[in-house]
């Protein structure tokens, strides 16, 4: 009898069978692909490694956002025959069933954030029923948004403990540096670029990352928790020393880019790092107004086909935008409870833009996104999520910085504030509504407010305020606006 049968009872062994069998034909119809008999063929291993090493779901976890959120295989192309992220899921999914039906470390919870993403998703889903082009909306659903919705809940619940939090801020920095690292090679070899000056990733065989403006957005994840580690007292040395030279490597590479979207997020991401060191607000921003021309000055924005210099008046970059609202406003009307469905604004963008060039183009802009998708009642939903979920961000790094938690849970609260924050701002001209971005930071908040909320980190002996202060601290925020965020510790 293997450890595993001899640890849990048959109610169990029924449960795990019936989530086994379950799990299997949900894992053939979201991944239709052989590979899903060979990774069933593992589970058996994966069930015991699972059972014994408790961080196991955690770290399949992490490794499928990372492949998924930075496009790892696609960075590197020699990895795309050996369909990591499809394996990752499938494995991902299997530990998520074994440890809720069988081990129950799983412990489901839910927040304001959560429900509120669960009702936008619901509205993603019926949305299809009535999108213009049921299949294009059907595939984008099943082959994305399905799985984000599970790694929302799946990350939300399984990141818990500071040494999950220290793992995130570690590995989402490497990633970037990785992503940072072939952007730069494509810039100084002239690879993959766009108007002759804006670089790409994989444009050739049709990655995301293709598009500069999609390339800069993902690069702003990661530049958050590099600025973190750097600037978070506390962390490891050669952790702030990774920050140190990751910093500056993926702000090289986001300028490579050319996005006006994506300087304008890293402007904001060095500006809530500067907000905690700066207390005048005319002094930030000032130096914000500086920071921000230096940096289109430095990207050459005015060297851009489109958008630069050459052009007079509203230049075509910003004029394209202009229309594309209109017409995202316009599928609104047209359809205001359920919109013209997921992946859909592009095929219908002819219909109800008053531009008429021959060409139909992408929304740019991730609120008229969800607007021309989804309707009103979808646009109210997800404001709302992200509007919570930043506010939720911002009163727990200021909990945390104000008491002596341990580091990385304020390197991560400090990372979540600036990086959700670099996302609404920059989202708003770039097309990231239904990509990994906005969901993955909504999931890490949560986990990281629970584990603010939580008494047993503040029960350690000289870890954090008395809990009466901390307490009257957290009820006093609930009815007044947040004070200045405090210095780093």
């Amino acid at each position: 009898m293997s450890p595993v049968t001899h640890l849990i009872d048959h109610g169990t062994h029924l449960r795990v069978a019936l989530a086994c069998v379950a799990a299997s034909a949900l894992s053939l119809f979201l991944l239709p692909d052989p590979l899903v008999l060979f990774a069933f063929a593992a589970l058996p291993f994966g069930l015991v490694g699972g059972y014994y090493l408790k961080d196991f779901p955690f770290q399949l976890c992490l490794a499928f956002v990372i492949f998924s959120f930075f496009r790892i295989h696609e960075v590197f192309p020699v990895l795309i025959p050996f369909r990591i992220p499809q394996l990752l899921a499938i494995t991902t999914l299997l530990a998520l069933c074994w440890h809720y039906f069988g081990t129950r470390l799983i412990r489901p919870y839910w927040s304001i954030e959560l429900i509120l993403f669960l009702w936008f998703f619901a509205l993603c889903t019926v949305g299809i029923v009535f999108a213009t082009d049921r299949p294009t909306s059907f595939k984008y659903w099943n082959e994305i948004y399905v799985k984000i919705a599970v790694m929302v809940l799946a990350t939300a619940w399984l990141t818990r403990e500071p040494k999950h939090f220290n793992a995130i801020s570690k590995y989402m920095t490497l990633a970037g540096v990785a992503v940072a690292a072939v952007t730069l090679y494509n810039k100084a070899n002239g690879i993959g670029l766009v108007e002759e000056t804006r670089v790409t990733i994989g444009r050739e065989f049709g990655s995301s990352l293709g598009d500069p403006n999609d390339l800069s957005l993902v690069l702003l994840f990661p530049m958050s928790f590099a600025c973190s580690l750097l600037l978070t007292r506390g962390l490891p040395k050669w952790q702030r020393l990774l920050g140190l030279v990751s910093m500056p490597m993926i702000l090289s590479a986001i300028i490579a880019t050319q996005s006006r979207g994506g300087l304008l997020g890293a402007a904001v991401v060095i500006g809530v790092f500067a907000r905690y060191k700066i207390r005048s607000n005319v002094v930030l921003v000032t130096i914000a107004g500086l920071g921000i021309a230096i940096l289109f000055a430095m990207a050459g924005i005015a060297d851009r086909k489109s958008g630069g210099a050459g052009e007079q008046g509203i230049d075509a970059s910003s004029d394209g935008r202009l229309y594309a609202w209109g017409a995202a406003f316009r599928m609104a009307l047209a359809h205001p409870l359920t919109g013209v469905g997921l992946d859909n604004f592009v095929l219908n963008y002819w219909d109800y833009s008053n531009l008429r060039d021959g060409h139909n183009h992408a929304v740019h802009s991730s609120w008229f996104g969800v607007l021309a998708e989804t309707g009103f009642i979808g646009l109210g939903i997800f404001a709302t999520m992200i509007g919570l979920a930043l506010r939720n961000a911002v009163l727990t790094s200021w909990l945390l910085t104000k008491s002596q938690a341990p580091a990385p849970a304020k390197a991560l609260g400090q990372a979540l504030v600036a990086g959700l924050t670099a996302s609404a701002v920059a989202g708003s001209f770039l097309t990231q509504a239904f990509t990994w971005p906005f969901y993955i930071q909504i999931a890490l908040i949560v986990a990281l407010s629970r584990y603010a909320e939580s008494e047993e980190w503040r029960e350690k002996p000289g870890v954090a305020l008395a809990g009466s202060a901390f307490e009257q601290a957290s009820e006093n925020a609930a009815h007044q606006r947040a004070p200045d965020l405090p210095a780093y510790r």
